[in-house]
């Protein structure tokens, strides 16, 4: 089989870029389609402003006239620059059940780096660690949460044998809503008191000032996960893109801030597991009837995602991230409606 390779150049090219994936999964019952308005505006550069500090490439691979593989490729100089290192970045990787279509995809990708005068290729990520990212290898038979990644389960097989090798593993653990924790319930009280003592309050974000409260936590994110494998700070303009699309899901009673003298010093992020929803979607689209899906599922939702939870390294000590975890634990052990949800992503450094 000749495999052809093309670069995504046009708005036609881009809708079948996009939509491969819901055709290559569309007899399996635990895939979440993307929204192919939101996956249209995060690879435009003039709508995402991740692209003021990075260029991508997307490719197809067609057997004769058969569209059967995508992948995209980015430079991206924040995370050279933080990294002090010369990596390209690989990601929306799709490819059916063979092995040649991989490897012309991933030689692809390689090769466009190498032309870049870049000597790392990482991945899989859609762009960076502060989107999508990751490779499923375990936990095929459960549907992806809330801005978590998932793929066929050879493709582990497919880029191992390309040359690719682990770098880390990201864990994800489940939270059982219903059962809270004993030791939350004890301490929970007495730890708000101290922290009150130091001057330190906790509440839930502000939604009539949400872009103040969101900048408030930009420092602690790009502090907290600094030392996080592949990781890129955000720049306010990125970090407001990404915010404002959570805005339309999140509950208020899950985001939670630490703040000292007016400054934020910790938070906390739990987003409604919309993917109970958006797999419901046919072809992820919103329009004609996708919206009301959208609107009447978001009641029906009973699972969170934790997706971000850090704080300042001076006060890591005095226990604000149990306080984070108890306030949401109480929230959802009190709302019957929520059966629980998941915490991810946990970095496991793989050290060779």
């Amino acid at each position: 089989m000749m495999i052809r390779i093309t670069i995504v150049k046009t708005k036609k090219d881009l809708k079948r870029f996009i939509e491969f994936a819901y055709d290559l999964y569309s007899d399996d019952k635990y895939f979440v389609p993307e929204l192919l308005m939101a996956q249209r505006d995060h690879l435009n550069p003039l709508k995402n402003p991740y692209f003021e500090n990075a260029r991508a490439e997307l490719f197809l691979a067609f057997s004769g006239d058969t569209l059967v593989g995508r992948i995209g490729v980015v430079r991206d100089e924040n995370l050279i620059r933080f990294a002090n290192d010369r990596i390209g970045v690989f990601g929306f990787f799709e490819a059916i059940d063979d092995y040649k279509v991989a490897f012309t995809l991933l030689k692809t990708a390689q090769e466009w780096i190498i032309k870049e005068g870049l000597e790392k290729m990482e991945g899989p990520c859609n762009f960076s660690t502060n989107h999508t990212a990751g490779l499923l290898i375990e936990g095929f038979s459960f549907s992806p949460s809330v801005m978590m990644t998932y793929n066929k389960p050879y493709y582990q097989v497919f880029l191992e044998r390309f040359g690719l090798r682990k770098k880390t593993d990201l864990l994800a653990y489940y939270i059982d809503g219903q059962n809270y924790p004993e030791v939350f319930k004890r301490k929970y009280s007495i730890l708000e008191e101290r922290l009150a003592s130091k001057g330190i309050t906790l509440r839930c974000i502000d939604m009539k000032n949400f872009d103040r409260d969101v900048k408030g936590t930009l420092a602690v994110y790009n502090e907290a996960w600094q030392e996080n494998l592949g990781f890129v700070p955000f720049t306010e303009k990125e970090y407001l893109h990404v915010a404002k699309d959570m805005k339309l899901i999140l509950n208020s009673n899950l985001v939670l801030l630490a703040e000292k003298n007016g400054e934020v010093i910790g938070f906390s992020l739990a987003l409604p597991d919309i993917n109970q929803v958006q797999r419901t979607l046919k072809r992820g689209r919103l329009f004609p009837f996708g919206i009301f899906k959208l609107l009447l599922g978001k009641g029906k939702i009973d699972k969170v995602r934790v997706i971000a939870l850090g704080v300042k390294r001076q006060y890591r000590k005095l226990e604000i991230d149990a306080c984070f975890y108890a306030r949401s634990f109480e929230y959802i052990s009190t709302h019957r409606y929520l059966k629980g949800g998941e915490a991810s992503w946990y970095w496991k450094t793989i050290r060779r």
